[in-house]
């Protein structure tokens, strides 16, 4: 059913959850996973940071085809920029699924913040696969 997995990485909790259901959806339909991380285009050691979440998310998983990308976006643009860089991956690498660890806010931080996976609901074609937070 799916052959190209893209699985979008942040360093947290919810993000290694997201990468583990990512790798085991791509072991079930032997598939290849892309995995990818934004960062904003403005400073160096954001970029070295965000090769480093890739580095330990790909060596976190035992997935066969295994690919990473840091994504730059728009400076400036704080989450806009991240949802466009990833939306814009995901069609460019022709995923047949997203993957993406939520936040769950709510309330006025949700408002005020917005939500990347509200927004990329929007913006991609691709199916997408939610991953919340475990329950506390």
């Amino acid at each position: 059913m799916y052959k190209r997995i893209m699985v979008a990485v942040d360093g947290s909790e919810t993000a290694k959850q997201a990468l583990a259901e990512a790798e085991n959806i791509a072991n079930t339909y032997t598939a290849t996973l892309c995995i990818v991380h934004s960062v904003g285009s403005d400073t160096i050691s954001k970029k070295e940071t965000g090769a480093e979440i890739l580095n330990q998310a790909k060596s976190s998983i035992n997935a066969l085809n295994v690919e990473t990308r840091l994504l730059e976006a728009e400076a400036g643009y704080g989450l806009n920029g991240i949802t466009e860089a990833i939306a814009a991956a995901t069609a460019a690498w022709n995923a047949d699924l997203l993957v993406v660890g939520t936040s769950n806010r709510r309330g006025l931080e949700r408002f005020i913040v917005g939500s990347v996976a509200e927004q990329l609901i929007a913006k991609v074609n691709s199916s997408i696969l939610l991953v919340r937070p475990p329950k506390a």
